[in-house]
């Protein structure tokens, strides 16, 4: 499967590794607009529903309650405003956002779900960073 690309920004190659019952997906997801705006897309309430899911609780900060509808309650296990939000929950495993600044006016997104038994898929992540992309828009 080769990278998503469009005007508004690019999905590369996602990885997928399987280690015993442990699986762990990775993206690099390259983005057209400020690591700003981006952050508030993976780290609020608000931004997390317009391309991921709801987010019935997110406590902004390291240790922090998260409760991701369709997915599962947690704690956040990571947390590095503008930079690091990370998610763990019961059943949904850990969902890493790493956010790095590309030039003055992009960013770049480094993805990793690490998840036990059957979860997501490749293809699922895709869509949804499809969706963000789209919910950004290029600025």
């Amino acid at each position: 499967m080769t990278g998503t690309a469009g005007a508004s920004g690019s999905i590369e190659q996602g990885t997928s590794q399987t280690h015993g019952n442990t699986h762990i997906l990775h993206f690099l997801v390259r983005l057209p607009c400020s690591m700003e705006s981006v952050w508030s897309a993976l780290a609020t309430a608000e931004g997390l529903a317009t391309w991921f899911t709801p987010a019935d609780e997110l406590e902004h900060r390291l240790g922090g309650a998260v409760t991701l509808r369709d997915v599962g309650s947690g704690r956040v296990t990571a947390w590095d405003v503008d930079r690091v939000a990370e998610y763990t929950v019961e059943g949904g495993g850990r969902i890493r956002f790493h956010l790095e600044r590309a030039g003055a006016r992009a960013s770049v997104l480094r993805f990793t779900h690490e998840f036990e038994g059957e979860g997501e898929t490749e293809q699922g992540w895709r869509t949804r960073f499809e969706r963000l992309i789209e919910e950004l828009g290029p600025g």
